[in-house]
Order: structure tokens, then sequence, then C-alpha cells
């Protein structure tokens, strides 16, 4: 049995089957996912899934370096003109968070190695037996959280830096019974 919480929706479906908890380390997808998730503070996943692909004309298909050099001009003109969430600090931490990930690229050799480094390279599996189960956020959400901030990223809150770990496949929080669980996954 499939894990419960996309319900009927088609877009919430697509997402569950063909991208939640998949391990990546593409920093563009990366930063996408970042980016959705802090847009998702105190909206559902299901909205911001609708406006996924206006998100992705907005900022270059989630260009980094474009994101980085966005002005104020540029950042007014994507609340006006594009169907994203129209909360302007959100769309400022897409130009803020693309210029801390430069940094960490060039620390790190790429934001993915630094963010895997949090799990030893290796998805945390779980083996929930009902979505209830799976808790808002971690003592590793917490503590990514607390990193980011002082690197100057915003809206990477612990419960944020949860759902992004699930997003890109830090933790697979698929239910054991769910055909899509790392267990049940045929590659």
């Amino acid at each position: 049995m499939k894990c419960a919480w996309p319900g009927n929706n088609q877009l919430m479906e697509l997402y569950h089957d063909e991208e939640w908890c998949i391990p990546t380390s593409n920093d563009n997808y990366i930063f996408e996912m970042l980016t959705l998730e802090g847009a998702q503070a105190g909206l559902s996943w299901s909205i911001v899934l609708s406006k996924r692909e206006a998100y992705q004309e907005a900022f270059h298909n989630f260009d980094i370096n474009y994101c980085s050099k966005l002005t104020d001009e540029d950042l007014q003109n994507v609340k006006e003109h594009h169907n994203v969430i129209k909360h302007l600090s959100k769309l400022q931490s897409v130009r803020n968070n693309a210029q801390a990930v430069i940094e960490i690229q060039q620390e790190f050799d790429s934001f993915s190695n630094f963010l895997w480094s949090y799990v030893s390279h290796k998805p945390l599996i779980n083996h929930w037996d009902a979505d209830e189960e799976i808790p808002a956020q971690s003592s590793l959400s917490q503590q990514l959280s607390k990193d980011l901030k002082k690197r100057g990223f915003k809206f990477v809150g612990p419960v944020t830096m949860y759902s992004f770990m699930q997003a890109i496949g830090m933790v697979d929080d698929h239910v054991k019974s769910c055909p899509y669980h790392s267990s049940n996954r045929r590659s």
C-alpha cells in the first residue's frame, strides 16, 4: 500500500512516485527543492507544486549563478509577472540562498557534498508503518537548519529542512508497504 499523503492529487502522486525520497546529487535540483520547500512555509505542498513550472520559468530552471545575480527589480518583476507565491522575503531568499550555495560549492566542491556529509553520503532509510508516524523534524534537521542559518541561508527552519531532506533523498520516509520505499524499489 502506497503512502497516503498524496491523496488523489495528480501532481502530489507524481511527485511521490518519481521524486520524493530518491537520492540526488544534482546541485540545481537540490537548489530547486530548497527554494520550493522554503516557499511552502505556512502553506501546503500541493499549492507549491501547482506553481512549480512558474518558479522554474522565473528562476531559469533554478540556475544558481543566475539566481545569485538577481536584482531587487528582477525579484519585484518575478513577484508581479509570474504565478509564484507573492511573499517578497521568500522571493528574496532565492537570491540570498543562491549566493550562500555558491560559497558552499567553492568550499566543498558541490552543495551536494556538503549536505550529504550529514548522513555519511548514504540515505537514512526509515521503516514507518503509517504516514502518521513520520516526524515533522528530527535532531538532524535541527542541526542542518542551525548550520545553514549560520551560513546565511533563509527559510531553512528545522521542519522545512526535514521536508527538504526527504525531497532530495537524504531520508526515505515512504511507509514500509509503499512500493516506492527503498527496500521495495526496483532499480
